[in-house]
């Protein structure tokens, strides 16, 4: 009968110690909000991509820095 009680003490303590962890993994991914991923372009003079957030926009295209649009479009 001992043993019985035991068993069940420990089994108890895992399931609450496995529960415990679920509710603490779901804490932290609950409180991000997904990220979209950026839309890449290609640099018109050397075809690197880059994210569109940080391209440089020109009138041939997105460029990957101010010299290359310097280059191509001479501005």
């Amino acid at each position: 009968m001992k043993l019985l009680i035991v068993l069940l003490a420990v089994l108890a303590g895992v399931w609450l110690w496995q529960r415990g962890r679920r509710l603490q993994d779901n804490r932290r991914t609950d409180g991000a909000a997904p990220r979209k991923a950026l839309p890449m372009v290609r640099c018109h003079r050397c075809g690197v991509h880059v994210p569109g957030g940080d391209a440089i926009k020109g009138r041939e295209g997105a460029y990957c820095s101010l010299a290359h649009r310097r280059d191509t479009e001479g501005a």
